[in-house]
C-alpha cells in the first residue's frame, strides 16, 4: 500500500487575508513588546489623565476636570499611537532594510500598509478601554451616542497615520524620531487636549481649531461632555486631513 498522492505538496503564497491577519498580529506583538512605545502611547496619557484630572494644574473653567480631560486624552492616545509611534517605529524599519525586505514579500505592499493600520487599531481600543476605566474611576459621565465618537476615532486615526507614514517614508529616522516627539509636544500644548482652545489669542484659535488634533479633541469633547450630535465641521477637518494625509504618503513614500 502506497501513500503516493496522498500527500502531495502544493507551494504557493497563503491567502491574502490570512497573510495580513498573520502581519498585523506580529506588528501588535512588537509594539506591545516595546517598552519606549508603550511609555508614549499608554502611559503618558494616563499619567496625564491622572495629573491633570486630580491636581489643579490648568483653569478648565465650571465642571468637574476630568469631564474636560478625558475627551483629550482619548484623542492625544489615538495621535501617540497612530502619528508619533507608528512614525518613529515605521521610520526605523526602512533605515534598517526591514521594509524592503518585507515589500519583496507575497505580501503586497498595501497588504502591509494594512497590517499596521490594524495594529495600531487593535492598540487603540486597549488605550481607549483604559482610559475609560480610570476616567470613569475619577468620577467621568459622559454623555451623547457612541457613534459620533467612533466615526472620530476611526477619521482621527486615518488622519494621524497617514501623516505618520508620510514622515516616516519621506525623512530620515533620526529626523522623524526628533520631528515626531516634537509635534506630540507641540500638539499637546496647542491642539485643546489639557488647554482649553478659549486660552488662546482668538486668531491663534482660528488656526489651532484647523489642526487634526483639535478637532478630534474638540469633536470628542462636544459629544461626551456636552451631548451634542454629529460634529460634522471636526468629522469634515479629519477627512481632509485624512485624504490629504494617506494621499501623499501613498505618493511620497519611500520605501529604501
Amino acid at each position: 500500500m502506497t501513500a503516493t498522492g496522498i500527500y502531495s505538496p502544493k507551494p504557493g503564497a497563503a491567502p491574502l487575508t490570512r497573510m495580513i491577519a498573520a502581519q498585523a498580529v506580529l506588528e501588535t506583538k512588537m509594539l506591545l513588546r516595546n517598552g519606549e512605545q508603550l511609555l508614549l502611547t499608554v502611559i503618558i496619557p494616563t499619567l496625564l489623565l491622572v495629573l491633570f484630572g486630580t491636581v489643579d494644574v490648568v483653569d478648565l473653567g465650571g465642571g468637574e476636570a476630568v469631564d474636560f480631560l478625558a475627551p483629550g486624552i482619548l484623542a492625544l492616545a489615538v495621535m501617540s499611537t497612530a502619528f508619533t509611534g507608528q512614525a518613529i517605529a515605521t521610520g526605523f524599519e526602512r533605515r534598517y532594510g526591514v521594509l524592503k525586505r518585507l515589500a519583496s514579500s507575497p505580501l503586497p505592499r498595501w497588504g502591509l500598509m494594512t497590517a499596521k493600520t490594524l495594529s495600531v487599531l487593535v492598540t487603540e481600543v486597549l488605550q481607549v478601554l483604559l482610559v475609560t476605566v480610570i476616567a470613569l474611576t475619577l468620577g467621568w459621565s459622559p454623555q451623547g451616542s457612541p457613534v459620533p465618537v467612533f466615526l472620530l476615532l476611526v477619521l482621527g486615526t486615518a488622519a494621524f497615520s497617514g501623516l505618520g507614514l508620510l514622515m516616516a517614508g519621506t525623512l530620515k529616522a533620526e529626523a522623524t524620531l526628533a520631528a515626531a516627539n516634537l509635534v506630540f509636544l507641540l500638539l499637546l500644548v496647542g491642539g485643546g487636549v489639557v488647554v482649553p482652545l478659549d486660552r488662546f489669542p482668538d486668531a491663534a484659535q482660528d488656526v489651532l481649531g484647523l489642526l487634526p488634533i483639535a478637532a478630534l479633541s474638540e469633536g470628542l469633547r462636544d459629544v461626551l461632555q456636552h451631548g451634542a450630535g454629529m460634529p460634522w465641521g471636526n468629522l469634515g477637518i479629519l477627512a481632509a486631513w485624512a485624504v490629504a494625509g494617506l494621499a501623499a504618503a501613498g505618493r511620497f513614500f519611500r520605501w529604501e
